[in-house]
């Protein structure tokens, strides 16, 4: 509001200098005309020079009188003329002195001339009346994003771009078949009200740019804004096309009213390149693509679709590009380049933005001449291949920004935008029924809750690649985890070469804490078969079995080995499991086949390399089998005394509270997710596996142990809580008359279960 208003503060400021300074002025005159004048004396009186001063100071006075009354009147005719519409100060500019970009219409801090045309008459001292966007009006927003790195980059903007708004949001991903998937499974977990998600095959569209031969870090992906205007709806008519290395300080519907003030043909509203790159400078031979003066960076466009697609905006940009490639060979800035060869050659095309809608911290750029003070800003852009380690005066203050949005937690972000009529989420709709049918003033009401939270999920954090085996034996390991035990992962990563699926449980800051603890570990990074997967905290419980399904989910292998992060599997394990696959013709029979549990109590355990030297520690007192001296049943039906001798696999029964670690299809029921934080919440899935008719085969030379570790805070929950004992008790005593009614007859024995166990 104060930006707008300049005008009222600039003539008010006039007005005291026309009253105050002459009334001054004349009040100084007066006094010294009210002086006794001398009588004449000779020019050897010594008072003569006296005399020649004061006449001397007198003339310069009136001297400046004139100045000041030359100045208020220049004052009394720039007060004439309405006020200036302006929302930043002249600091912004961008110092284009020397670039002839004289058809551009640019704002202020840009070298705005619109506001210098025309005189109101009067002196009015109203704002002139900004362009606005209403409050329920849906914006625009399209993004091109292709892999590991870049789908988690793109959450941070748009974290960013959340933060901010005040609008619905519209947002058109143009993406491979890997950020779909991870982008697709986080916003329908986000459930962020009043945001609507697309997504465009990027594949598809690959043919459209493929003959376009690109030096940029960027690839192929690099040159799909150029077929927006064919990839977006057809009825779609504007839309803010956004890079995934933005951050956004302020509210978007800002930079969505620049609309407005597009005139003529302008369609593309694009912010000048902050670099010296296409002036062709940089080194010796150095020869960029064609562009308008200092060129203009396509971090963020504005794109008038409709009067795109009426210039005929796909023929226009091909037969530039291939123009320019029969000299040039190949792009290095990918779109970029293309973008602004059209602009060279069609200048009336482009809206020029004020330089803080895209402040470029690259290296050697200037940027500084942008924002004179932190307000000033309006969007950063990392547009460096080294990210936040970019050379820039201020960059700890850019840096602090990003990270602020990086660790910000998330579900803060699901917040309403009231008095915006939205559309029926049938997913939010069932949610909120089903929450509302549940009883508040049950004790075990909390726990009821978290089996229907919806937490926000990421899934392939980092980078995953994987090839499938040819034999269709491949096993994937399974767990689950929270932030203290990280330290697990390495080892498991030694123990287990196949493929791995993980689930982790943390905030949003811990997530960053995660990715630079992996970035920075030699093993982990030596593993590309391991999916790390996301799941954000929220509500008080750890959902164990909420995190077990999440990580099934991902796997891609036809079985998967069921184990927790607490657990080192034997050496040679997972080629054990593949062998087994076929000596037990997993194919075609439905088995469960449980891998021994031992343990230690030992933090520094020389691991045995065979079943003999595990006998031998467990003869000598360094291993135990698991949970023996204080949970006994959970592993009894293993039959531990049998398999120290057995060279053969052998099958056991389903008891009470069987909970053993197996290897299972794909295909396995998931966890039930009603059971969270300690307690019953494996006994439950073998049950429900039992109850499918898997056959138990304990395997002879298999084995995994656990490792001492700090009990969890649930565990101490229900060893101190009487409350969460007891409405574990419920939820086991609701899980068995829903097993009894699911599978009729045949799930009789669970009902008879100890339920005090």
């Amino acid at each position: 509001m104060l930006g707008m208003c300049r005008g009222r503060r600039k003539f008010v400021a006039a007005t005291l200098a026309l009253i105050f300074i002459p009334a001054l002025t004349w009040l100084y005159l007066s006094s010294a005309n009210f002086t006794v004048k001398p009588l004449p004396l000779s020019p050897l009186d010594p008072q003569s020079s006296v005399l020649i001063g004061a006449a001397a100071e007198h003339q310069a006075l009136e001297l400046r009188l004139r100045d000041v009354e030359e100045h208020n009147h220049a004052l009394r005719r720039e007060i004439s003329l309405p006020p200036r519409v302006s929302t930043h100060s002249s600091h912004h500019s961008n110092g284009r002195q020397g670039n002839h970009l004289h058809t551009h219409s640019t704002e202020e801090g840009t070298g705005d001339s619109e506001a210098k045309k025309g005189v109101a008459s009067g002196n009015s001292s109203d704002c002139v009346p900004q362009p606005v966007v209403n409050k329920c009006e849906t914006i625009h927003i399209a993004i091109v994003c292709a892999g590991y790195n870049a789908s988690r980059d793109v959450v941070t903007l748009v974290k960013s771009v959340l933060f901010h708004r005040r609008n619905p949001l519209h947002f058109h991903f143009i993406t491979d078949s890997i950020a779909r998937k991870i982008l697709a499974d986080l916003f329908h977990t986000w459930m962020v009200p009043a945001v609507h998600v697309n997504f465009y095959d990027a594949d598809e569209l690959k043919s459209e740019v493929s003959w376009i031969p690109n030096k940029h870090y960027s690839g192929i992906y690099g040159l799909m804004k150029l077929v927006l205007t064919k990839t977006l709806p057809s009825d779609l008519q504007k839309v803010i096309v956004l890079d995934t290395d933005i951050t956004f300080a302020t509210d978007i519907a800002e930079l969505w009213v620049v609309f407005h003030k597009f005139k003529g043909q302008q369609v593309l509203g694009l912010v000048e390149n902050q670099s010296d790159w296409y002036l062709g400078n940089l080194w010796k031979n150095h020869r960029p693509w064609p562009a308008l003066g200092r060129g203009f960076n396509t971090g963020v466009i504005l794109l008038l679709l409709d009067r795109l697609r009426k210039l005929k905006w796909e023929q226009m940009w091909r037969l530039t590009a291939e123009r320019e490639l029969m000299s040039m060979l190949s792009t290095s800035l990918a779109d970029q380049d293309i973008f602004n060869a059209v602009i060279k050659q069609n200048p009336f095309l482009v809206h020029q933005l004020p330089c803080f809608w895209n402040v470029q911290l690259s290296d050697h750029t200037r940027s500084e001449k942008c924002y004179k003070d932190v307000s000033d800003l309006k969007v950063i852009h990392w547009n460096s291949p080294k990210k936040l380690r970019v050379k820039n005066k201020h960059v700890e203050f850019f840096r602090n920004l990003y990270l602020t949005f990086l660790e910000y937690d998330g579900n803060l972000l699901r917040r309403e935008l009231f008095g915006c009529p939205s559309e029926t989420d049938h997913n939010s709709e069932n949610l909120q029924k089903t929450l509302s049918e549940l009883d508040e003033d049950d004790p075990c009401y909390e726990f009821r809750r978290e089996r229907f939270t919806v937490h926000r999920t990421h899934v392939y954090f980092l980078h995953y690649e994987y090839e499938p085996t040819l034999d269709n034996t491949d096993v994937t390991l399974v767990a689950q985890l929270s932030m203290d035990r990280l330290q697990m992962l390495e080892a498991i990563c030694k123990h287990w070469e196949g493929p791995i699926s993980l689930a982790l449980y943390l905030s949003d800051a811990e997530a960053q804490q995660f990715l630079r603890y992996a970035q920075g570990s030699e093993v982990l990074m030596s593993r590309s078969n391991v999916g790390y997967h996301i799941v954000y905290k929220e509500g008080q419980f750890y959902p164990v079995n909420l995190l077990r399904n999440v990580a099934m989910g991902q796997v891609n292998t036809p079985y998967m080995f069921l184990s927790d992060i607490d657990f080192l599997p034997m050496y040679g394990l997972y080629e054990y499991l593949r062998k087994s696959v076929v000596q037990l013709d997993m194919v075609n029979t439905k088995k469960a086949l449980v891998v021994p549990a031992f343990e230690t109590l030992r933090y520094r355990l020389s691991f045995p390399k065979s079943k003999a030297e595990l006998l031998s520690q467990l003869d000598m007192g360094t291993l135990f089998t698991f949970r023996y001296h204080v949970w006994t049943k959970g592993h009894a039906p293993t039959d531990f005394a049998k398999w120290r001798t057995a060279t053969t696999p052998y099958r056991v029964q389903w008891e009470a509270d069987f909970e053993p670690y197996v290897m299972v299809r794909r295909e396995s029921p998931e966890y039930d997710r009603r059971f969270v934080g300690f307690g019953w919440n494996k006994v439950a899935h073998i049950m429900e596996l039992d109850a499918q008719e898997y056959e138990f085969v304990v395997l002879p030379n298999a084995y995994m142990i656990h490792m001492p570790h700090a009990p969890s805070f649930d565990i101490t929950k229900f060893r101190s809580n009487k409350q969460y004992r007891a409405c574990l008790k419920t939820l086991k005593e609701e899980f068995q008359q829903n097993m009894s009614r699911r599978y009729g007859f045949a799930a009789l024995k669970y009902m008879t279960v100890d339920n005090n166990s």
